[in-house]
């Protein structure tokens, strides 16, 4: 049985022909006069109205019909008498695929809170909220490999099983197939990892970046697009322990280079969502309108979600220092009159409030910070000649604060050297790394943005939870 979806059969409305269209039932309506399903097939936000008249189906049919079952119906397409739909299809045949027990479906004609929807993870899709992320997320996905692809990039697969570290954070899940109750130990009475399926301790990468320079120093401009794993026991609405992250490597490109890229790559990805999401968009911009009137006056945000969007794409990033940043932020009201929580020098790590200051208080417009202090970076950020700074830079959006980190990457080995013992990095256990420096280096650069972060930013739903299929966070993989 062809079948069209949804969402193609209400943009072509072939009015008068028959039609099959497939889906899970929303509601069931019954009057006297005629039978109404709300049938949605996760095409499109919109459901199509079917119709059946009194008598004409089965009532063992009718019953099998509720809330959660899947049907296929077959009928002509017709123009709607009744409000919110332009067309609905006037049954001729309906196949029960699969019934839904009324009793015991979790996913009742109702408001449910987004807490209780993550405990069902595996039906959320059927909502008209998470159907509508889910479909954004993609059109984000697409957007960033056509953006990538339409610009010269190369797309490369970076191990997910890596011996190495690239933060430096230690946070790492542990990949290995030894005896997790008796494992083997060495002479010093330590597991003994040269017995390990890889001979030595490995882990799950947080990052692909050192792997993708390796590429950048071979095939000129490069990305990664995958996933990633942070074992920090963090249960705040930012952090998941997996998620997936974007990192494009570029060799012969600098700070100003590196800026002009990440400015050009999110607005070209969200322009991108805003065009062929208009539906998705728009309802979950009503429901954010309806969530902020709950809120406190002084608690409700400035933006709605689309003016929050055309906000980033219609406005030049503003550009300026970590230092000037800080004097801006010493001088600004909510420092004198102790309003930060957290406080505000050279030399400290900015927080979410201190960047969301800059951002939509001080320069109304999105920024992107450089030059930050190279005690508060990682070992590989190119180190200015000031011996303070280091050519980074974090791109800051309203709403969120910092949604893309990177830099100009040291190509000198000498001081890549120096950097990695000052932090406690052995130069050995990272040769291959340095072996880019050591033959035929070249000035490069490059960035991370996490995807859940940009699906948070452009769906403005609360929790980053809530913008990936099945969230993995500190005591929670049960899907």
């Amino acid at each position: 049985m062809s079948y069209q979806s949804i969402q193609q059969l209400l943009k072509t409305a072939p009015v008068g022909t028959t039609v099959t269209v497939k889906g899970w039932v929303r509601t069931k309506r019954e009057s006297k006069n005629a039978v109404f399903i709300a049938l949605n097939d996760g095409s499109t936000i919109h459901t199509i109205q079917v119709v059946a008249q009194p008598g004409q189906l089965p009532e063992e049919t009718l019953k099998l019909i509720t809330t959660g079952s899947c049907l296929a119906v077959t009928g002509q397409l017709v123009e709607s008498q009744g409000a919110g739909q332009a067309v609905e299809v006037k049954i001729e045949d309906v196949t029960v695929y699969g019934t839904a027990d009324p009793e015991k479906y979790p996913l009742q004609p109702k408001r449910h809170s987004l807490e209780f929807l993550r405990e069902i993870a595996h039906l959320r899709p059927r909502t008209n909220t998470f159907s509508a992320v889910l479909r954004i997320r993609h059109a984000l996905a697409f957007a960033i490999h056509k953006y990538f692809n339409d610009n010269g990039f190369y797309y490369l697969n970076t191990p997910i099983i890596t011996a190495s570290d690239a933060e430096g954070a230690g946070e790492m899940f542990r990949v290995t197939t030894l005896d997790a109750i008796k494992p083997p130990l060495n002479e010093e009475g330590k597991v003994d990892f040269s017995q390990d399926f890889f001979g030595r301790e490995t882990n799950l990468t947080v990052s692909g970046q050192l792997e993708g320079e390796l590429g950048a120093m071979a095939l000129g401009k490069i990305y990664t697009f995958g996933p990633t794993f942070r074992a920090e026991n963090s249960n705040t609405t930012r952090h998941l322990a997996e998620f997936w992250m974007i990192e494009p490597e570029m060799a012969f490109h600098e700070l100003e280079d590196n800026m002009n890229l990440a400015e050009d790559f999110v607005k070209t990805v969200i322009r991108y969502a805003i065009q062929h999401c208009a539906d998705d968009l728009a309802f979950l911009d009503n429901r954010l309108k309806e969530e902020e009137k709950t809120k406190k006056k002084e608690e409700q945000s400035e933006f709605g979600l689309l003016e929050k969007l055309q906000f980033v794409i219609s406005n030049e990033f503003v550009r300026l220092t970590y230092t000037e940043a800080i004097d801006i932020l010493v001088n600004s009201k909510p420092a004198k009159k102790g309003q930060f929580q957290y406080e505000v020098k050279w030399g400290v790590d900015l927080q979410s409030e201190h960047e969301r200051y800059l951002v939509e208080k001080h320069f109304k417009k999105p920024v992107i910070l450089t030059n930050y202090p190279r005690e508060i970076k990682a070992f590989y950020m190119k180190q200015d000649p000031d011996g303070k700074t280091v050519r980074a830079m974090d791109v800051l959006f309203p709403g969120i604060g910092e949604i893309i980190g990177g830099s100009q990457r040291e190509d000198d080995l000498d001081k890549l050297t120096a950097r990695m013992h000052e932090v406690g990095i052995e130069p050995e256990a990272l040769w291959w790394y340095l072996d880019t420096r050591r033959f035929g280096s070249a000035p490069h650069a490059g960035f991370g943005l996490g995807f859940e972060r940009l699906v948070l930013f452009v769906t403005g739903m609360g929790n980053i939870r809530d913008v990936i299929p099945f969230p993995r966070a500190p005591k929670s993989a049960e899907f």
